[in-house]
């Protein structure tokens, strides 16, 4: 893709220094049970230990690298695409390609946007009934619904009503486009008016933060402007401050390809709810792959957008985006969740993502010492799908070089620590005890991330500076470069015997998990995950799907959903087998006929 004629922010195209990769070796203790109660007493309670367990995690190495003051610190990695002639940006269309039904014989079919929207149409159905089959499997008393642990809550009325009202719309011929009726989830970290956002917290009704949202946030707004029935809040893994999904409070969402796995957090419940096939779109939030990473783990499409494309959130490296069970319907959601917000300086600044032209070069950029750090099984999947992309569509594999990957890795990682600990200090009724209301995983996790000071910000503004300017030297020395490695480098997250009691810390695996994702979060740049094939467990039944991510340049989104189609096409024409389901896959439409049947 060319670069836009226009940025705010972009960084100097200039090459880092040439480091050599070298897998790293932590040594982070990995503790369940009483173990990790302890470990959590004691270093919530003692600076020392925490200090201690804060530089075993290497987070205050970064300020030892050679070179880092001649870059400007980069404390937000703000990059805005901008429209050539200086003019208001235009809201993204939904083109009729991207509304196009996938063939009835594909193998592994989910349903789309535009099965149900033909199927409303055709008044074989309504949203009406879509949404009374739905509410008994995501909720009933005390949530006792087989598919309730992918949702935090669900408000029955208000779904029943919007529901009632999409259906009139139908009936009088005056839908709202695509989405119309299309049942969707959204994370319980994002505001929808009438919820409360319990940001995988329990519920403690003393605390003030705990009030339903009197106002729905912007992009989940334009969801329900365009009909989008939301039919509940997705749970989350707490505070969104790990990647497994595990939640002990809150009870962790099922990951219906193998119940033995975890689904990948922290947007959990909605990798769970997708690949049961309850709603074909949900909405998540990333600040370290928590959308790409349960995209890849349940087998479905995830987007991270370019920071605050859609949504200005109080974080340098958070974004709202979709997840989906089909690559069209990702970039539906996308699109209208990125429609300029006149309200908002920052994103409603940013001019629509544009698709790359059909005679554009096609680069993947491979940096082999860090790919095949994946296991086997993650490596040989990921590079057939990559053969594919060379021999079959024509891209160019070219061989990249990124520095200081292993730094990076720790100083975002560090980074999340700080922001998660400010912000759970924002919501507690008592700042000075924010650790109060949190599971014994968080009370470790950030009393240790509290350790972090001033210094160390600022070295890692500077690094992310660093890599920032060598990824602009990589898109100019090779226009609309996609940055392809595996979504994770491990087939799945395997569940532990007990790790509901209180949850489990490990660090290692968390680190190893998050080794591709990280590098998009710490400098704002967009990154798509897409599911490209399968392999065999090592417990449990059923296959673990595999992910592989692509990362572009800055206000890259459509050519990165352009490649998540051609990854698409590649799982259901190529892969032997194609794309497959869950056995315990909820066919919604021939639940909700059916149950109307009886009702009738």
């Amino acid at each position: 893709m060319s670069q836009p004629q226009h940025f705010s922010g972009y960084p100097p195209a200039r090459e880092g220094p040439k480091t050599a990769y070298e897998a790293a070796v932590d040594s982070n203790p990995v503790l369940r049970g009483w173990p990790l109660v302890i470990a959590a007493n004691i270093i919530s309670r003692s600076s020392l230990v925490a200090k201690a367990t804060w530089t075993n995690a290497k987070f205050g190495g970064i300020k030892h690298i050679p070179g880092l003051g001649q870059y400007h610190p980069r404390f937000e990695p703000i990059v805005t695409p901008l429209t050539a002639d200086g003019s208001a940006p235009a809201k993204p269309e939904i083109t009729s390609g991207l509304c196009q039904r996938q063939p009835e014989d594909l193998s592994g079919r989910f349903y789309s946007a535009a099965d149900f929207q033909e199927l409303y149409k055709s008044g074989t159905l309504t949203p009406l009934q879509v949404a009374e089959a739905l509410l008994p499997l995501i909720s009933g008393q005390a949530q006792s619904g087989k598919y309730s642990s992918a949702w935090a809550v669900t408000r029955k009325d208000a779904v029943l009503a919007a529901a009632k009202a999409s259906t009139e719309r139908y009936s009088n011929g005056n839908l709202l486009g695509i989405l119309d009726g299309v049942p969707v989830g959204v994370k319980d970290d994002i505001d929808v008016e009438g919820y409360v956002s319990h940001v995988g917290l329990q519920l403690d009704p003393s605390e003030p933060f705990f009030a339903p949202a009197t106002c729905t946030i912007w992009p989940i707004a334009q969801l329900e402007a365009a009909g989008a029935l939301v039919v509940g809040k997705l749970t989350m893994h707490e505070l969104g401050s790990d990647t497994s999904g595990c939640n002990p409070r809150r009870g962790s969402p099922k990951n219906w390809y193998n119940t033995s796995y975890y689904t990948g957090g922290s947007s959990s419940g909605a990798g769970s709810a997708l690949s049961a096939g309850l709603v074909p779109i949900s909405v998540g939030t990333d600040a370290g792959g928590s959308i790409r990473i349960p995209s890849s783990f349940c087998g479905m499409y995830g987007l991270k957008p370019t920071l605050h494309r859609a949504w200005t959130m109080k974080s340098a490296i958070c974004v709202i985006g979709p997840l989906a069970a089909t690559a069209s319907d990702l970039a539906i959601a996308y699109r209208v969740l990125t429609a300029p917000n006149p309200d908002d300086p920052t994103q409603g600044s940013f001019a629509p993502s544009v698709p790359p032209s059909p005679t554009a070069k096609k680069t993947i950029g491979i940096c082999h010492e860090w790919f095949n750090r994946s296991s086997s099984a993650v490596c040989e999947v990921t590079k057939k799908a990559i053969a594919y992309f060379e021999e079959k569509l024509d891209y160019e594999v070219v061989d990249i070089s990124i520095p200081y990957l292993n730094e990076g890795q720790y100083a975002h990682s560090a980074w999340a620590l700080v922001e998660a600990l400010d912000l759970q200090r924002s919501r507690a009724k008592d700042p000075s005890k924010p650790l109060s209301m949190v599971n014994h995983c968080n009370q470790l996790l950030l009393s240790v991330g509290g350790h972090t000071s001033g210094i160390d910000m600022v070295k890692y503004s500077q690094l992310r500076e660093l890599l920032m300017e060598h990824l602009a030297f990589l898109w100019k020395k090779y226009p609309g470069l996609l940055i392809v490695t595996p979504t994770s480098p491990e087939p799945g997250w395997k569940i532990h015997p007990g790790d509901e009691a209180y949850g489990f810390s490990d660090g290692n695996l968390t680190i190893r998990q998050m080794m591709y994702i990280w590098l998009a979060n710490s400098t704002g740049c967009p990154a798509v995950s897409a599911p490209v094939g399968y392999v065999e467990p090592e417990q449990g039944d059923g296959k673990l799907p595999i992910g592989l991510m692509a990362m572009g340049e800055w206000g890259a989104e459509e050519q990165l959903l352009s490649w998540a189609r051609e990854a698409e096409g590649y799982l259901n024409g190529a892969w032997d087998g194609g794309r497959t389901r869950p056995k315990d896959w909820v066919d919604v439409v021939k639940l909700a006929t059916d149950t109307s049947v009886t009702e009738n």
